[in-house]
Parts: C-alpha cells; sequence; structure tokens
C-alpha cells in the first residue's frame, strides 16, 4: 500500500446518490457493431429508485453496470427488490430477506430485528461493523471511522431497494471489508398519482403488534413519501419485550428539467430489555429462561440529508449530498458473568446499583460525485469521480454508577469515564470504464483517504479524587487504494467478472484508548488492510433464470489485538497493536430459477424454486496472543492455522414454491414456499475452544438447520395478505456467544413464531 501526503484546504464535501445515467443497452450495442454508426451517446436517465427492478417479478437481481454516478461493472452486488419478497418483513428477519444473496452470516440473537448483525467471507457480524452501512447513500452507524457499529436499522417495510456490494466496493465507499449495504428508502418517485396512502398491519407470536403507514405522492413539480412504524412484543424470552417507533419524511422538488432537490428526515427511538446470556447447561433446561430483568437498552436516533443532482449535460451529471446524524445510545444493567446473580441485597433491602453507560454521536458529512460519458477512439466511455468530508463526535460516559430499580432509567450523577473521540476524514475516488470491444471492459479505480483521529477526557479519579486523564495517541493516516475490475460479455446475455480491490478497515475507537498502568497503544499501530478478490461468471434469462456463482479471496492484514509485555520493573503491561493476519478463500453462488415460466413463458402460474450456498476456508495466518500459564507466567501464542472465530465453513439456503394468477385479474396472485436455511458449526473465539465454559462465554457453536413457510396471497392491485412461520419445527439453537454487554453467555435464537399481515393501499 502506497502512501502519500495531501492538503485538504480546498477539498469539496461530496456525495453518493444513487440515480442518473445509464447507457442504453440497444444503443451502445448497434453503434459497436457498425463502426460506420453515429457515436454520439445516446443516454437514458436510470433512477435506481424509481426503474431498476421495477416491473421484475425477481426480489434478488444484479445491478446494471452504471447507475447513478457510481459503476458496478465487474463487482460481486446485489440488489433486493422488498416489493417482491415473500415474507412478513416486520420483524426483520435478513435470513429470509437476503437468502438469495449466498454467503451472509447472521447473528440471530435479537429476534426483534432491532440489532441486525451480518458479516460475509469470515468476518465478524456483530452489528453489521464489517459493512459500510447506509441510508440512502449517507452513513447511519456510530462513526464508520472509529465505531463502526449499527445500532439503527430502518424498518423493512419503509425500503425499496436493498444494495450490496462486496468488498470491491471500498474504492467509491471506504471502509470495510465487507463492502457496502445501501437501504434505498420510498420516496414516492414510482407513484402515479398526487396523493397514495398505504397501511401494513402486523400481529404474531410473543405479543408482536406493528402498524405501518405510509403517504406518498408524484406531480410534474416532484414526489413525496412520509410514513409511521410502531412495534412491540414482549419477545421469545422472559426479559425480552421492546417497542420501536420510526417517523421518516422525504420530498423532491423539480427545480426544472435539469435538476431536483431532496430533503428525508428520520426519527427513530427505540427501547428494549435485555434477558442477558445463559450457560449450556441452562440453555439445555429451558431456552427462555433469563437471569437478567433490569438490564435495558435504548437507542434514540435521528438522521437528515439534503441532496442535489444537477445534469450538466447529456453527458455528464452531478450530485451532492450533506448529511447529519444526531443520536444516543444507552445501555444499564448487570453485565457480570451469568454465574452471578442478579439478587436482592439482604443489607439494604435493594437490589445492588447497575452499570450504565452512554454514548453521544454527532456526525455531519458532505460528498460529491461527477459522473461523465463520452467518447475515445469511437468507443464510449465512462468517468466517475467524487470526494467526500467526513467529520464525527463521540461521547463516551462509562462506569456510571446506576438506580437499584428495574426500571429504565439512565440517570446518573457521575460518570468516572468520561472520553470524548473526534473524527475527520477526507477522500476522493475515481472509476474509469474502459471499454475495448461490445464485449470486454475494464475498470481500473483509486481512492485516496486521509483520516485524523484523537482521544481527550478522563478514563476515571484516583483516590483524592482527581481526574486519571486518557492515555492516547492521535492517529493521522494517509494512504491509496487501488482496484481493477473487468467484464467480459457472452452472446448469450451472460458475463464473467472479476475484480481485485485493496480494503482497510480504520483503528476504533476502543484501540485508541489506554488505561493507565496496564494499557500501553504501540506507536505504530496501523489501520488494518489487505484485499478482496473476485473471479465469477452471472447472468439472468427473461423471468426464469438468475445465477451468480464466483470464488473470492479475502485477505485481512494488521489486525489489531492486545499482547502482554513486562516493563523495566517486570510489571506485566497490556499492549495494543497490529498482532497478525488471516485469509478467506471460497465459494458464492446462486441459482434462482422457474423452468415453468421456461416452458411457457406467459404460463399463469410457476415452481419457483433457489439455491444459495457459499463455502467459507478462513484460516489465521501469523496470529499472536498471550496467555497466562498454570504456574502464573505469560505465555506467548502463534494462533497459525486456527479457524477465524464466527465464520462457518458451510452457509446453505434453499426454497421451493408454487405461485399462480388469476386468468382474469393477473393482479390476483397466490404464492407459497418452504425455505430451508443451514449453517455449519463455528468456533466462538480464535483459541477455537470447543468444550463450552462454565458460564457459556466460549465454546463451539453446533450447526443448526431451520425450516421457514411463507405464503402470500394478493387479493388485488390494492389489498394483501400474508402469513410467515419462522422456525417451523421449532428447533432450539443459538448463533453468538458473547463475552460481555448483550450476555454475556449464549444468545438463544426464537423458537417458532407465526406473524400474520394485510396490507392496504388506496
Amino acid at each position: 500500500m502506497a502512501f502519500f501526503n495531501f492538503t485538504t484546504k480546498n477539498i469539496v464535501p461530496y456525495l453518493i446518490i444513487f440515480s442518473g445515467f445509464s447507457l442504453t443497452s440497444s444503443s451502445f450495442a448497434q453503434s459497436q457493431a457498425n463502426p460506420k454508426a453515429d457515436t454520439s451517446l445516446h443516454l437514458e436517465y436510470l433512477s435506481e429508485i424509481t426503474l431498476v427492478g421495477s416491473g421484475q417479478q425477481r426480489d434478488v437481481m444484479m445491478l446494471p453496470e452504471v447507475v447513478g454516478t457510481k459503476i458496478n461493472a465487474g463487482k460481486k452486488n446485489s440488489l433486493v427488490v422488498m416489493d417482491q419478497l415473500n415474507t412478513v418483513v416486520a420483524n426483520n428477519s435478513m435470513r429470509q430477506i437476503l437468502a438469495k444473496v449466498p454467503g451472509i452470516h447472521i447473528w440471530e440473537s435479537d429476534g426483534s430485528g432491532i440489532q441486525i448483525g451480518i458479516a460475509n467471507r469470515g468476518l465478524s457480524p456483530n452489528r453489521s461493523w464489517e459493512f459500510n452501512i447506509r441510508q440512502n447513500g449517507a452513513d447511519i452507524s456510530a462513526d464508520p471511522y472509529g465505531y463502526p457499529e449499527a445500532y439503527y436499522n430502518p424498518p423493512m417495510q419503509a425500503i425499496q431497494r436493498i444494495q450490496i456490494t462486496r468488498g470491491a466496493g471500498a474504492l467509491q465507499y471506504g471502509p470495510q471489508f465487507g463492502g457496502l449495504i445501501n437501504y434505498v428508502m420510498r420516496d414516492g418517485s414510482n407513484l402515479q398519482k398526487p396523493c397514495h396512502a398505504e397501511s401494513q398491519q402486523t400481529i404474531g407470536s410473543f405479543g408482536l403488534l406493528n402498524t405501518y403507514v405510509g403517504l406518498g405522492g408524484k406531480t410534474n413539480k416532484g414526489h413525496y413519501y412520509a410514513f409511521y412504524d410502531k412495534r412491540s412484543a414482549d419477545g421469545f424470552r422472559k426479559n425480552s419485550a421492546y417497542e420501536t417507533e420510526t417517523f421518516y419524511g422525504s420530498g423532491t422538488y423539480n427545480l426544472g428539467k435539469k435538476a431536483h432537490i431532496s430533503i428525508d428526515y428520520m426519527r427513530y427511538n427505540m427501547l428494549s430489555q435485555q434477558p442477558g446470556g445463559l450457560t449450556d447447561l441452562q440453555f439445555a433446561q429451558d431456552i427462555k429462561q433469563s437471569f437478567r430483568s433490569r438490564n435495558w437498552f435504548s437507542t434514540p436516533w435521528q438522521t437528515a440529508n439534503i441532496k442535489l443532482d444537477y445534469a450538466l449535460s447529456v453527458r455528464s451529471r452531478l450530485q451532492v449530498q450533506v448529511f447529519g446524524m444526531d443520536a444516543t445510545r444507552h445501555s444499564i444493567g448487570n453485565t457480570a458473568s451469568i454465574l452471578v446473580t442478579d439478587t436482592i441485597n439482604k443489607a439494604t433491602g435493594q437490589y445492588n446499583t447497575r452499570d450504565l453507560a452512554t454514548d453521544k454521536y454527532k456526525n455531519i458529512g458532505t460528498e460529491i460525485s461527477y459522473i461523465s460519458h463520452y467518447v475515445l477512439f469511437g468507443k464510449k466511455q465512462t468517468l466517475s469521480t467524487g470526494i467526500r468530508y467526513f467529520k464525527g463526535q463521540t461521547q463516551r460516559y462509562q462506569k456510571g454508577v446506576g438506580s437499584t430499580g428495574i426500571d429504565a432509567n439512565f440517570t446518573t450523577n457521575l460518570f468516572p469515564t468520561a472520553l470524548t473521540f473526534n473524527t475527520q476524514n477526507m477522500a476522493w475516488f475515481a472509476e474509469q470504464v474502459i471499454r475495448f470491444s461490445p464485449r470486454f471492459i475494464l475498470i481500473p479505480g483509486l481512492r485516496a483517504e486521509q483520516i485524523h483521529s484523537t482521544v481527550s477526557g478522563r478514563t476515571g479519579y484516583n483516590l483524592v479524587g482527581q481526574e486519571i486523564p486518557v492515555i492516547a495517541t492521535p492517529q493521522q493516516r494517509s494512504f491509496f487504494l487501488g482496484g481493477i475490475s473487468a467484464e467480459y460479455h457472452l452472446k448469450n446475455g451472460f458475463e464473467i467478472y472479476a475484480n481485485a480491490t485493496q480494503n482497510y478497515r480504520p483503528i476504533l475507537f476502543s484501540d485508541m484508548q489506554a488505561a493507565p498502568g496496564t494499557e500501553q497503544i504501540d506507536a505504530n499501530l496501523k489501520d488494518a488492510n489487505g484485499y478482496n478478490n473476485d473471479l465469477g461468471f452471472r447472468g439472468r434469462k427473461g423471468q426464469w433464470l438468475y445465477f451468480d456463482a464466483s470464488v473470492f479471496v479475502l485477505q485481512y492484514n494488521n489486525r489489531i489485538g492486545r499482547i502482554t509485555q513486562f516493563d523495566n520493573q517486570g510489571k506485566a503491561i497490556t499492549l495494543k497493536t497490529n498482532v497478525g493476519n488471516s485469509k478467506s478463500t471460497g465459494i458464492e453462488a446462486v441459482v434462482d430459477v422457474d423452468l415453468v415460466k421456461k416452458l411457457r413463458k406467459n404460463s399463469r402460474w410457476g415452481l419457483p424454486f433457489f439455491v444459495s450456498y457459499a463455502y467459507t476456508h478462513a484460516r489465521y495466518g501469523n496470529y499472536y496472543i498471550t496467555t497466562k500459564n498454570n504456574a502464573g507466567k505469560y505465555d506467548s501464542i502463534n494462533l497459525k492455522g486456527n479457524s477465524v472465530e464466527n465464520a462457518p465453513s458451510n452457509i446453505l439456503r434453499t426454497g421451493i414454491g408454487f405461485q399462480c394468477a388469476s386468468k382474469n385479474n393477473p393482479q390476483r396472485k397466490f404464492i407459497t414456499q418452504i425455505q430451508m436455511s443451514y449453517v455449519s458449526e463455528t468456533f466462538s473465539d480464535a483459541n477455537n475452544t470447543r468444550p463450552a465454559s462454565s458460564n457459556g462465554n466460549t465454546g463451539l457453536i453446533p450447526a443448526y438447520r431451520i425450516w421457514d413457510w411463507n405464503t402470500t396471497l394478493s387479493v388485488s392491485k390494492s389489498v394483501n395478505l400474508k402469513l410467515s412461520v419462522n422456525n417451523l419445527t421449532n428447533v432450539h439453537y443459538f448463533t453468538r456467544r458473547s463475552g460481555g454487554y448483550p450476555g454475556p453467555g449464549l444468545m438463544p435464537s426464537d423458537g417458532r413464531a407465526i406473524l400474520m399481515s394485510i396490507g392496504i393501499a388506496l
């Protein structure tokens, strides 16, 4: 990886808006097949929200080569079309929503769907922090450069599309190794009248109640959409009740034929009770039991975005977005080992005080992106480029003395630990589509990054009440990322694609602070870096076939960890440093087929069938940890060859269904489908511990197989009924072990749940 220095005074902030120009395939093929044809560009404005996926009967497909100001050619990607999903989505069941996106590993430890944890290629699913999580192209994680955990996720009824770009998206979007997940919200652009109202009402097991109401419309002046969503339930386990409330509004105004401006605002409130973890013995005795009744979690969240889209000419377009976030994270409870009971103190007649922690996030950013289509050597070429500015502040208050009560009380008079983390990021990227022939294209790209991170504040008080200042080293880094992608189009409409892209993962806030006297930070601490490589074959045929099969390599270098060293006095000191690397190789493949549609193109019925499979071989290279032996001394151990934790070797999801439409009314449709999900065993720690620890924190996570059944009846264009039975055979399983919040212990997944919904549009 090359390093560089650049000034930041004149860099203009920018954003990614997913609407823009697309080369029409018919005009492109015609001009390339006939060298004497007019080489002027025939362009068509392609809005992802309005057009991409519209009119399709498929719920998952690949993205077009160019959408908006972004280039997707040569990259492993998926587009999930939410309106085509045959499932009740009120509880954000990602194993069904992303069933046809191969290799997505999901932590199913939160049946409410509030905390979505997904990953791929042997990465950690912890709050999806190995993905760059966005909503309408804007960051929604706490801080993508220091604390990239996604505490907020939008309600799935409000989403129109989910765009997923694997690790090759790093050039356009920055961190992380997993790639990009962008939730494209409904905005009214696909509506055909000035006022459209819709409602989705859902009830389900464990006291689930969900109300979703949306209102939108479209005129020649623009379009708008707003929704209100409220969800509550008692939860599968004891002490797992929750409620969420989301309000969202967006509006787009046409400034003329060449430009439009959009604004959206989201306010989200969530309160959930955390039942804590279990030991393996407790899990076997009663999966629903809980030994924590006073643990609570809350995340008030606000986001706002302003976008400007301007057509400079028929060949080029400029897009600008300014976005901001103001959010809070509260947690209170007893997070000691599950072997420690949370009981009333006999001396005081009350429970003991609880641990309280609060984070406050304030982020603002700007992105400007530009795309241009032009003719060079008689062939149409495309350049996409952009710049970004981001500034974030996280105020972290920890070790607070919480109340002795059982309610969700997040107030305290004192936080011994009070830290402020500041992040500033400047970035520039460029990708160029080079068309050598009608079939072969090459896409080189480059990204320049500069990140500056600081920490200030206190880690506590000493015995005389003086503040103990945090020991921290400001981190300022500048570097390049490079990559290259390619596509070769075959005669039958299929294509071969390949890419090799560098990735990085910034130093986290937790890596920048040290406890005085016991910890040190390596002065040469580096961001994790590596690369993603893909080689695949994909395509589609009409409405009856879609497939995408590829092999991948993910190299993850400079993993950050802790090792123990000794100072001059022989005292053990924990050093935060780069401890090693890992490598993941494997296969990701999906095929979605309906042979009835192949044999009878206009058939009113079908037998859809899909298989989504991923094999991942994730192993550590040189990876050093420190352990204490029986003699009380520290040993350094190299875990080279160990499996990466939370990296199952096999993930298989497959389903078969039956669908039919009314002969006299094509809008009246019926579809039912059974789906199976299988995930092989995985380790919960880098030591690859198999026997479960007595507290349930470590040990093997067994393989599991889950069946889901989904049915949709579209009575008319305006009314639909849905029924989902999740975990049909009521399997007892778990996907995660936790050493701290929200456990500790193993985190059980939900048993059988029945959900029913009715949707009405006016």
